[in-house]
């Protein structure tokens, strides 16, 4: 089932991705990233967040967002301790600066 991005979530989208690969990074998050994870069956957007977020920081690029909403599938530990999101409330201190 689809979830919905949060508004922060999308901002982090738009700040990451170029405008023209948006929508296409913004349906990969909605889509592979959700409640599709073990223990976020019951998830809503703003509790989606911190793997969410850890997705695009961890990847990088549009083109190794696709392998990192994997990750939280196998293991859920990897992508939030690679991407710097040991506790529960520290993706809320992420921003990220404007990459393109």
């Amino acid at each position: 089932m689809r979830l919905d991005l949060s508004p922060e979530t999308r901002r982090r989208v738009a700040l990451l991705f170029r405008p023209e690969d948006q929508e296409q990074a913004a349906s990969l998050l909605a889509n592979e990233c959700g409640n599709n994870i073990w223990g976020f069956k019951r998830a809503d957007e703003r509790g989606m967040e911190r793997v969410r977020f850890a997705a695009p920081k961890i990847s990088g690029d549009l083109h190794k967002l696709s392998a990192a909403v994997d990750l939280p599938k196998l293991d859920l530990r990897d992508p939030l301790m690679s991407a710097g999101f040991p506790e529960v409330n520290d993706h809320e201190k992420w921003l990220p600066e404007k990459k393109w």
